[in-house]
């Protein structure tokens, strides 16, 4: 690899030939503060809070653009750069909403960090002209401020570039450009998909989930009810980073003593309907095979990527599989299954989910999700709400003991465990779908050519004289370009897992917020998801259908995957939606 030798700070620095100043910086164990730029996704320069100097040229550049050459020399802290970046903090706050100690994103706030790191402590600018807007709350997973929108371009270029929806951007231009939809129309009449990958990026509290946590603690007061919580797989492998964890930290055994301190009346896991979607999606899988049903298969664990699916790709929900997400699964078991079992009326029950998915909360709306007559699940609510209820209480969320899930609905294997990471529902079906064909027991259950954060894997398998092809995208630009050439007959797959968010769950738009310097330099979703592999390889049971909770369900209840009453309970349809971006 060609490299340069440049100076910054009067440090040597050796840096790959095509760095960018930002780049090289932090090879030196320097860091320049950015609040437009996202790597790969928001490379503009716009913000100019990156601003240096460079030896020779006439004016500050933007560091995160600007590519270093051999010889240059670099200051990041002059008096002239540290003055620049406070002036442009005063305009950028001479036009925002600075309600800091109620808003969502206090103490998480990248523009308040910066503030506070350049001493921006007058009111410079405060008194002139300011935009006022009305809160969006038209969508059922989000609201939008813009009167916190400091008009950096993330989210509307990860709504575009990597989501491939694009239903925000920069509407009128100058002092009133504001970042809105087309035609200024409320979200929710839009192809938006509720992935949430907006609010991930956004670098202040312009853009947040709907909090529903209140409506959660009035439920756990409630003594007429019964409150139950299901937790997604990938919420362990992130919620102790809103505690000061390190990334990729799991966490299964503290966030279930939360809960039950939190006072729920039972606290299970949604890697029990993982197992359970397995049971039933890879019996769809194996009948569309023999049978000459739709190929191929694609998953519907996502609500983000079913959604998309319902407006840009309509002509293809035959492919998908008519089973419910384990989220909904979860729910439907719960207020049937477990209900009839310990005698509860499922009007009494209240079932929580604990999600890394803002699109959840559209999902539990959908029609044909009230299996029991009433809805499978009552309320979404994503890792960074809990984090938020935790604290609210008051719990010392790492002095915690380590609990265990309760019983019946809290036993899993390492398939339901790794549904969290782009590749792992993939995985798991194939463990289950492989043995179901063949017979035999697997020699290794790793199928590591799914596995990793590519965006697009493909993979053959040879299993009982037939090659099985299956393919895995994630994020939904990658989905549509998967997609584009299943259409086209440049590729053709028997099975597809598509997961709406980059990196699968562990990436999902409920997750903790990580700031760029963060994001820009760490790859987050490997070390989520590492803690996910890393829990499946440890666990005594790691294929589905070797679940006996998920046995005894069908023993008792469902007779058998694919019986007409898993059908009426366990799965669902899709409706054709129109695109109005």
């Amino acid at each position: 690899m060609e490299t340069v030798n440049v100076k910054i700070n009067g440090i040597p620095v050796e840096a790959p030939k095509g760095s960018t100043i930002l780049e090289a910086a932090k090879l030196a164990n320097i860091d320049i503060p950015t609040l437009c730029f996202l790597k790969e996704i928001n490379e503009i320069g716009a913000c100019r809070i990156c601003v240096v100097e460079v030896k020779g040229a006439r004016s500050l550049v933007a560091s995160c653009v600007y590519p270093v050459n051999d010889g240059m020399e670099v200051w990041t802290n002059t008096p002239k750069v540290l003055e620049s970046r406070k002036r442009t903090l005063q305009l950028i706050l001479s036009d925002h909403d600075r309600k800091c100690l109620s808003c969502v994103r206090s103490g998480e706030c990248e523009l308040q960090k910066l503030c506070k790191d350049l001493k921006v402590d007058d009111e410079l600018f405060y008194d002139g002209e300011r935009n006022h807007y009305d809160i969006d709350i038209s969508a059922a997973h989000m609201l939008r401020d813009n009167n916190k929108c400091i008009l950096c371009r993330r989210c509307s270029a990860v709504c575009e570039k990597i989501q491939d929806v694009g239903v925000i951007g920069a509407n009128n231009r100058g002092f009133a450009t504001s970042i809105a939809c087309a035609f200024d129309m409320d979200l929710a009449d839009t192809s938006c998909v509720s992935c949430g990958q907006c609010i991930v990026a956004c670098p202040t509290g312009a853009l947040a989930e709907k909090d529903n946590t209140d409506e959660v603690f009035a439920a756990l007061a409630d003594p007429d009810k019964y409150v139950i919580v299901q937790t997604a797989p990938a919420v362990r492998a992130a919620l102790g980073e809103a505690f000061g964890l390190p990334i990729g930290t799991n966490v299964q055994g503290k966030m279930v003593s939360a809960l039950r301190r939190l006072g729920f009346d039972k606290v299970f896991d949604t890697d029990f309907a993982a197992d359970l979607t397995i049971m039933e999606e890879a019996t769809e899988l194996l009948d569309r095979i023999q049978n000459g049903g739709t190929l191929p298969l694609i998953t519907s664990c996502s609500p983000g990527w079913i959604k998309y699916c319902e407006h840009y790709y309509p002509d293809m929900i035959d492919n998908l599989s008519s089973c419910k997400s384990p989220q909904q699964m979860f729910g439907a078991v719960t207020k049937t299954y477990y209900a009839q079992k310990v005698g509860i009326d499922p009007e009494k029950i209240v079932m929580v989910s604990v999600m890394p998915c803002t699109a959840k909360k559209f999902e539990i709306g959908r029609e044909n999700q009230n299996a029991a007559g009433v809805p499978d699940v009552d309320i979404s609510i994503t890792t960074r709400e809990l984090a938020r209820m935790i604290d609210r209480v008051g719990l010392d969320f790492i002095s915690l003991p380590e609990e265990d899930f309760d019983d019946p609905l809290g036993r899993s294997t390492g398939a339901g465990v790794i549904f969290g990471a782009t590749g792992g529902v993939m995985e798991a079906a194939l463990r289950t779908a492989v043995e179901t064909l063949t017979g035999k027991e697997l020699p290794s259950l790793d199928f590591e050519e799914v596995r990793g954060t590519k965006g697009i894997k493909e993979a053959t398998y040879r299993v009982a004289d037939m090659d099985i092809k299956v393919a895995v995208a994630s994020g939904l630009s990658n989905a549509r370009q998967l997609l584009e050439n299943v259409k086209s007959g440049k590729a053709d797959y028997h099975f597809i897992e598509i997961m709406g968010c980059p990196g699968g769950c562990v990436n999902g738009g409920g997750q903790p917020q990580q700031p760029a310097n963060v994001r820009n330099f760490t790859d987050i979703r490997s070390l989520r998801a590492k803690a996910l592999y890393k829990l499946d390889a440890s666990m005594p049971l790691r294929k589905s259908h070797e679940n006996p909770s998920v046995k005894q369900l069908y023993d008792e209840f469902l007779e058998k995957p694919g019986s007409h009453k898993a059908h009426e309970l366990l799965h669902t349809s899709y409706v054709k939606r129109k695109i109005n971006n």
